[in-house]
């Protein structure tokens, strides 16, 4: 049976390792750790399309068995970087993804030495907290062209049915230097225009409208950089006619913001 596909706001930094962060991550917690349940089974393989990888013209694949940690994070217990989550890569997988984006025209390089970031370690050391999926991450184009990325979760559509669960990690709300000033009205904005989107129109009109994004009320508030929602593209590619569900959804959420996650099901 085909998987869904989900866009996962990752929440800040290595919060599930810091105590004083639980509590304010609580309801995303949750939503992570009923993924598993959502799916029914455990999947073969972890695609997961971090915000926290960019590349420059050319999609790069981690082609490690033994990935290692990137603590791409700044101003955290010292404890945070010693974080270790174990979870085998899966060349084989590397070479699948290589060979899906090649038909389809997508520059493509596997890479031996990069490991996990924490967009893609964080939210899998609570989904998976036995890292006994293996995973592989897989870039973003520094350009973040909406279609590019569409294009490419479109090319990486055929994994669903192939036991690979495929996840954007961003956040649907990513301004830092505003989180705590006029983060709240901000991302609020914006989170209704992803649910009208997402939620409330045709899947036909989907991708163009997420194309537009720009346009979107508080876009440029909310996401400076789209890094955090260029996943959401790749998501979205990946499950172009699927119906959408909000799995994860807090008008407070960690700094106050509004946050949500979304699954692309054929059956939701």
């Amino acid at each position: 049976m085909k998987l869904p596909v989900y866009f996962i706001s990752h929440g800040g930094g290595p919060w599930p390792y810091i105590p004083a962060m639980q509590a304010s991550n609580a309801a995303l917690a949750a939503s992570l750790r009923d993924i598993p349940a959502q799916l029914g089974r455990k999947p073969k393989a972890i695609l997961m399309v971090s915000a926290h990888w960019e590349t420059d013209g050319v999609f790069s694949i981690t082609a490690n068995s033994r990935p290692p940690m990137i603590y791409d994070y700044y101003g955290f217990p010292e404890h945070t970087y010693q974080i270790q989550y174990p979870a085998h890569g899966s060349p084989e997988l590397a070479g699948r993804v290589q060979e899906l984006l090649s038909a389809a025209d997508l520059p493509v390089v596997a890479d031996t030495q990069r490991g996990y970031d924490h967009g893609a370690f964080v939210p899998a050391s609570v989904m998976y907290p036995q890292a006994d999926v293996p995973m592989i991450q897989l870039s973003i184009d520094a350009g973040y062209d909406p279609a590019l990325h569409l294009a490419l979760g479109r090319a990486l559509s055929p994994l669903r049915d192939e036991d690979v669960l495929i996840i954007g990690s961003g956040l649907s709300y990513h301004n830092l230097r505003q989180i705590y000033g006029g983060g709240a009205g901000a991302s609020a904005q914006f989170d209704a225009w992803l649910q009208h989107v997402l939620l409330g129109s045709p899947t036909r009109q989907r991708a163009a409208m997420l194309q537009d994004w720009e346009r979107a009320p508080a876009a440029r508030l909310a996401h400076p950089r789209e890094d955090h929602l260029v996943p959401l593209m790749v998501a979205v590619g990946a499950a172009e006619h699927d119906t959408a569900s909000c799995v994860y959804h807090e008008n407070q959420a960690f700094a106050g913001i509004t946050a949500s996650s979304f699954r692309f099901d054929a059956t939701a």
